[in-house]
């Protein structure tokens, strides 16, 4: 009981789902089969945009950092969640506490950041078709890449370690099924305003700002849109930010109902189904939207399983 938060002794309870038996076992084949899914695309996505000349483009340069941060999340996440699904055991080493903590909030802010990259991107592609070569160069492309994993890097290193540090007086009952920020800051025995309001600041910045620059780049973009007359044009411009929308929709519907409402109005029952979307489904879903909706990565699939040896010469 008596834990020290500088020796990362000890182990942490995830309560997770344990009052509700029959529904772990309905997830834990769910959360089985959407993390092996999550894994399969997402390395699909990375594949296909390594090995195929066509999609040797910024915005598949950048769907390839969006499969690394949601391998990243899935994996820092779900095999815990599996196993304390499946056993009675609902524990976790303060370790591994601590890298579930830094990996999840680091993708989760990189994510924030790079969907609005993409969002840039797209704005660029339809908006300034001429110069988009010259805007979207190569040096740009992983300069923006690597802004979102400096962001999501340090506001991990600044949010978790002063998590962390919170004296918790042996209190190790995490209500959740993973450790995170606002259920790690509920351990304290002391007060928490100070980290509650800088949570929120955080997030302020690190969600809406980025939601901001998405939904300012799709204005323009709706401008363009409407001036154009052709409707292969339409269906085009269209086509080619459908996918991000239904992404950009899916991640932040459910992270901001996370993070951004008021402490004392978050309900830890539908704040663990919401976390378990933004963390397990969501990274699943991503590849597919991609692939489904998306001619490009769809004939890409096509060439990589059926291809003639002389192909990629």
């Amino acid at each position: 009981m008596g834990m020290s938060n500088k020796s990362f002794k000890g182990t942490f309870i995830l309560v997770g789902f344990s009052d509700q038996p029959q529904l772990e076992k309905i997830l834990f084949v769910i959360v089985l089969i959407a993390y092996f899914l999550t894994l399969a695309g997402n390395t699909v996505i990375i594949l296909i945009s390594s090995v195929d000349p066509k999609l040797k483009t910024p915005m598949y340069f950048f769907l390839t950092q969006l499969s690394l941060v949601d391998m990243c999340v899935t994996t820092s996440i779900g095999p815990q969640l599996l196993w304390n699904l499946k056993g009675r055991a609902k524990t976790i080493t303060s370790l591994g506490c601590a890298i579930q903590l830094y990996v999840s909030l680091a993708t989760g802010s990189t994510e924030c950041v790079l969907l609005a990259v993409m969002a840039f991107d797209r704005y660029a592609a339809v908006c300034k078709p001429l110069h988009y070569t010259t805007v979207m160069n190569p040096q740009l492309c992983q300069a923006l890449a690597g802004v979102a994993w400096l962001s999501g890097t340090g506001n991990a290193l600044i949010q978790g370690t002063v998590t962390l540090r919170l004296p918790r007086c042996g209190h190790r009952l995490l209500h959740h099924f993973f450790c995170e920020v606002p259920s790690m800051i509920k351990l304290a025995c002391v007060d928490i305003h100070a980290n509650e309001v800088q949570l929120f600041f955080a997030s302020l910045v690190l969600l809406l700002l980025p939601l901001a620059l998405i939904l300012t780049s799709y204005g323009h973009i709706a401008r363009a849109v409407v001036r154009i007359k052709s409707v292969q044009a339409w269906h085009k411009a269209l086509g080619t930010c459908g996918s991000h929308l239904m992404v950009v929709t899916l991640f932040y519907g459910s992270i901001t109902a996370v993070y951004i409402q008021p402490n004392s109005s978050y309900s830890q029952t539908h704040g663990k189904f919401i976390s378990l979307f933004y963390t397990v489904v969501t990274p699943m879903l991503n590849p597919l939207i991609y692939t489904l909706r998306n001619k490009d990565v769809k004939g890409a699939l096509v060439r990589l399983f059926h291809r003639d040896p002389t192909t990629y010469k």
